[in-house]
C-alpha cells in the first residue's frame, strides 16, 4: 500500500512532468518585410503559418510559439534579430533567414550558441561545403545546386554556345551565376560576357543595352521585384522573342509570375519546385496555399513549408525533446522525405537537401501564368557531377569564379 505522502510526491512529479511536456516549443523565424525583398519574405511567412495551422500549432505532442522578426534584409540586423531570438526569447530552434548574405551573417553565432537552424531560402553555397556546420541545415537548395544542371542542359540539350549573363550583384547572384557558367563551359559552352546591376536597381535599360549581338541566349540571375522590371524593360528595348531568356530558380517564381504578363511567357529556368508540378503531394499543398492566400506557391513559400516538414520528422525522433540538442541534432540531419511538395528529399552529410531539378517554361494555363515542367533531373546533389573531393578543393563559387576567360 502506497503511503500517502508517496503517493502525493508521485502525483505531483506527473503534473510537473506534464507541464514540462506542454511548454511550447519556440520557433523564431527570421525573414525580410521591408524592402526590395519583402514580398518573398512575405511568401516565406505565408509558408510556415499554413504549415502550422495545418498541424494546429502543435508538433512532436507539443504546443508552437512563432516569433516572426523582420530583419530588413541587412545582415548586421539579421545578427541582431538572431541574438534576440537565442538570447532574450530563448528560442529551440530558428527558421529562416531568406538572404544568403543573411545567412553568412549569422551562421557563427548560431554555432556558438548552439541554437539549430534551418534555412527556408538563403541559398549561400559555402554554408553546406567548405564552412559547413553541424547547427546549420537546408530545406532549399544552394545557390548553385539547380544552375549547375541547367547549364549542361542549356549547352548539351539547347545546343546553345554563347550565352551573357546578368544577376544581382550580391552573393545570391554571383553564386547562380558562376554555378551555371562552370557546368555551361564544361558542357562546350561559352560564357561571353557578365554583367552586374546593383541590387535595387530600378533601370535595368543601360544593362541591356551593353548586350553582346553575338549571343544566342541571356542568363538571368535575379530575386523579387528585379525580375519583373528586367523582363518588362527587355521586352520594351525589342529583344523579346529574338534573344532567348534562361533564369535561376527566383526569377520567375511564382510570387513574381502573379505580377507578370507576356513578357515573361518562354523564359525556361531551373528550380527544386513548381506549382505545376503534378503530384498527388503538390497537389494537396497548392490546393491548401490557394485557398488560405489565394494564390500559387512558389520558392519561398514552399521552402519555408519544408522546413516546417523537416522540423516535425526531427521532433518525432525525438518525441519532442527539443532540448535535447544534440538528440535533435541528430534526427534533423537525417531527415528524409519521400512525399515533399517537390518530390522526394534528403539530406546529405553537410546539411544540403538531394532532390530533383526541374527544368520549367513559362506558359498560360486557364488565364494564368505557370511554370511548366518540361525536363526532370532526378536526385541532383551540390555538387552536380563533379567529385566532391575535386568540388571543395577550387575556390568556392563568387562574383570572379569561376573567371570569365571568353569575355
Amino acid at each position: 500500500m502506497i503511503h500517502r505522502g508517496v503517493a502525493l510526491g508521485l502525483i505531483f512529479l506527473l503534473a510537473a512532468s506534464s507541464a514540462a511536456a506542454q511548454e511550447p516549443i519556440r520557433i523564431g523565424f527570421l525573414t525580410i518585410l521591408t524592402g526590395a525583398l519583402a514580398s518573398p519574405g512575405k511568401e516565406m511567412e505565408n509558408g510556415i503559418r499554413l504549415f502550422l495551422e495545418e498541424h494546429k500549432n502543435s508538433l512532436g505532442g507539443r504546443p508552437v510559439e512563432l516569433t516572426v522578426l523582420d530583419t530588413a534584409g541587412s545582415p548586421a540586423g539579421t545578427l541582431a534579430k538572431a541574438r534576440e531570438l537565442a538570447e532574450q526569447r530563448k528560442v529551440h530552434v530558428i527558421i529562416g533567414p531568406l538572404a544568403a548574405f543573411e545567412a553568412y551573417a549569422i551562421a557563427p553565432y548560431v554555432n556558438t550558441q548552439r541554437v539549430p537552424t534551418i534555412s527556408p531560402s538563403a541559398a549561400a553555397d559555402d554554408l553546406t561545403q567548405r564552412k559547413a556546420t553541424q547547427f546549420f541545415v537546408r530545406a532549399t537548395s544552394t545557390s548553385s545546386l539547380p544552375t549547375q544542371p541547367f547549364g549542361t542542359y542549356a549547352a548539351k540539350t539547347l545546343g546553345y554556345k554563347k550565352v551573357a549573363t546578368i544577376a544581382d550583384d550580391f552573393a545570391f547572384g554571383h553564386e547562380v551565376v558562376a554555378g551555371f557558367h562552370k557546368a555551361f563551359e564544361d558542357a562546350g559552352g561559352q560564357v561571353v560576357q557578365k554583367l552586374w546591376p546593383k541590387l535595387g536597381t530600378t533601370d535595368q535599360g543601360p544593362y541591356i543595352g551593353q548586350l553582346r549581338k553575338d549571343i544566342d541566349a541571356i542568363f538571368i540571375g535575379f530575386a523579387g521585384v528585379a525580375a519583373l522590371r528586367f523582363l518588362k524593360q527587355f521586352e520594351d528595348a525589342g529583344h523579346k522573342g529574338r534573344i532567348p531568356i534562361l533564369a535561376n530558380q527566383t526569377a520567375v517564381d511564382e510570387a513574381l509570375l502573379r505580377n507578370m504578363g507576356d513578357e515573361a511567357l518562354g523564359v525556361i529556368s531551373t528550380m527544386h519546385y513548381s506549382a505545376a508540378l503534378d503530384t498527388p503531394a503538390n497537389r494537396k499543398f497548392v490546393a491548401a496555399y490557394r485557398k488560405a492566400f489565394g494564390t500559387d506557391p512558389g520558392y519561398y513559400s514552399v521552402g519555408a513549408y519544408t522546413a516546417g516538414l523537416f522540423l516535425k520528422q526531427a521532433l518525432e525522433k525525438v518525441r519532442g525533446k527539443v532540448e535535447d540538442t544534440d538528440g535533435f541534432l541528430k534526427a534533423l540531419r537525417e531527415v528524409a522525405i519521400a512525399d515533399a511538395p517537390g518530390g522526394p528529399i534528403r539530406l546529405d552529410k553537410y546539411g544540403n537537401p538531394a532532390h530533383n531539378i526541374y527544368i520549367r517554361r513559362v506558359e498560360r494555363k486557364e488565364g494564368r501564368l505557370q511554370n511548366t515542367v518540361i525536363h526532370t533531373i532526378e536526385n541532383v546533389s551540390q555538387f552536380w557531377n563533379y567529385p566532391e573531393a575535386e568540388f571543395l578543393k577550387a575556390p568556392p563559387y563568387s562574383r570572379n569564379h569561376p573567371p570569365c576567360r571568353s569575355c
